[in-house]
């Protein structure tokens, strides 16, 4: 499989890695440096696109990437408002986009713990739940994707929530997402429920970047040949 890097910071070199021990080719890498090789003709020459890059240019490389005919799979976080256009150009371009805020299976498999601990934990309205997530002070985006995606799976099971803020609860169907930056930290997030008597924590923490590292590559590994819009419950089959 030929790659095409878009975005070469920490991150695409731990994906780099990954790729070429797992047999695969990287043929484009783009950086703030030489963006302008981020062409439909140089795309083109690829089997698929890895993207991980900022809000501020994920749109632009990802329609690119429609135009030239490439899988794209991406983990930029802090764009998501704009995800149902994305989708619907893809599909109009018939494409394929792979995005996932969390491409590591130790945090898929924390997302559906959390599904069905938010689930079971409805009948108690005295456990009142908040979040906690912790990354390296590079990343732009808080919180973090990874921490909404916890928090839409609370939402979606749990309707004593209505909706999530970094700020300060204005009232209890407020959930409280508490972001903080600090190195060195590739990612950690807490879910806890806490009542006067006792509380009850989930967490995950990553040690490095490599599961997320890998987790692209093998979706890269899945979009081969694909079309359509596809997540890490696809890949997964949860």
């Amino acid at each position: 499989m030929k790659i095409a890097l878009i975005g070469y910071g920490k991150m695409g070199k731990e994906i780099e890695q990954i790729a070429i021990g797992r047999g695969h080719a990287v043929i484009l890498k783009i950086d703030v440096d030489n963006q302008k090789d981020l062409t439909v003709g140089n795309l083109s020459k690829a089997d698929v696109a890895i993207e991980f890059t900022t809000p501020a240019t994920a749109i632009q490389n990802y329609r690119i990437c429609f135009e030239a005919g490439v899988p794209v799979i991406s983990g930029t976080t802090g764009w998501l408002d704009q995800k149902p256009l994305i989708e619907l150009e893809c599909l109009k371009n018939d494409g394929c986009f792979f995005y996932a805020s969390n491409f590591s299976l130790g945090v898929n498999l924390f997302f559906e713990l959390n599904k069905i601990l938010a689930r079971m934990m409805k009948p108690f309205p005295q456990y009142d739940v908040s979040m906690t997530e912790i990354h390296h002070t590079q990343k732009l985006d808080a919180p973090s994707g990874t921490a909404i995606t916890l928090a839409e799976g609370i939402l979606h099971e749990n309707d004593t929530k209505k909706s999530w803020t970094i700020e300060t609860p204005k009232n209890k169907e407020e959930l409280h997402i508490h972001p903080l930056r600090k190195d060195p930290f590739p990612g950690l997030h807490a879910v806890k429920y806490d009542s006067e008597v006792d509380y009850l924590e989930i967490t995950h923490n990553a040690y490095n970047r490599k599961g997320f590292a890998q987790g692209a590559v093998i979706a890269a590994e899945f979009c081969l040949g694909k079309k359509g819009i596809f997540s890490m419950s696809d890949l997964l089959k949860f």
